[in-house]
């Protein structure tokens, strides 16, 4: 548990598609400022558990509270215009357009960060303002699309694999930036990712989903210490099942 102000607060969530549980019971909480991974094998339920926080699945049981309210009844964008912003695998980018007029863009009246600000946070892009997205390598339009998340006014981050379709050392490049925005600016950051030993890296702490259920979770620390029940969960063993 943090001692942070909290961003995103679940306590008993059970939700998936089409009416059909695939996230029994779970409770998770992400502060400011913090990073914290959520991992486990494919079908653990990681990127429902996303879905349902940024309101593209119903909250079938459980409380799901966003900035210090419920989300229940609440469309996408009221709980987006709230301050949370979900990272679609698409990075959902204009890719005809320059990365300044993405910026421009997405910037609106609950800004509470200039443009300047955030390119110090992300200052790989400075250089590369003038250029369309459409030609941008995959690890920068990442981080444009964690730019444009920013200069929108998000508070909290909830981002699905940050790492699919990148070279792992773009990933190794991404990573601390996260970390950075998180320290310099109090952003809540919940991250999916497969890479566990890379999330583990820059995250405060973690949870390990298998099943659709909490089978582990502590400070990244403590995660770090128990790879081998980790790698154990991803591989199915329901006899890895720990919480910390």
């Amino acid at each position: 548990m943090t001692d942070r102000v909290p961003l995103i607060e679940i306590r008993g969530l059970v939700t998936g598609p089409v009416g059909v549980p695939a996230v029994h019971g779970l409770d998770l909480v992400v502060g400011s400022g913090e990073v914290v991974a959520l991992l486990g094998p494919n079908g653990a339920g990681k990127s429902v558990t996303l879905a349902a926080i940024a309101g593209h699945l119903p909250v079938m049981d459980g409380v799901v509270e966003v900035l210090g309210r419920s989300i229940k009844g609440e469309s996408v964008h009221a709980i987006a215009r709230r301050g949370l912003a979900l990272l679609p695998s698409d990075r959902g980018l204009f890719f005809q357009l320059t990365v300044a007029e993405n910026l421009r863009l997405y910037r609106n009246k609950q800004s509470t960060i200039e443009r300047d600000a955030v390119l110090e946070l992300f200052s790989s892009l400075r250089p590369i303002l003038s250029r369309k997205v459409g030609l941008l390598s995959g690890g920068e339009q990442q981080m444009l699309a964690l730019a444009c998340s920013l200069i929108a006014g998000s508070r909290v981050v909830l981002i699905d694999e940050l790492s699919r379709g990148l070279a792992p050392v773009v990933v190794q490049q991404l990573l601390p930036t996260l970390r950075h925005a998180a320290d310099e600016i109090g952003l809540g950051v919940l991250l999916v990712e497969q890479h566990v030993a890379g999330a583990l890296s820059v995250a405060d702490r973690a949870y390990v989903l298998s099943q659709g259920r909490v089978m582990m979770s502590g400070t990244a620390s403590e995660l770090r210490a128990k790879g081998n029940l980790i790698e154990a969960s991803y591989l199915g063993n329901s006899d890895a099942g720990e919480t910390g």
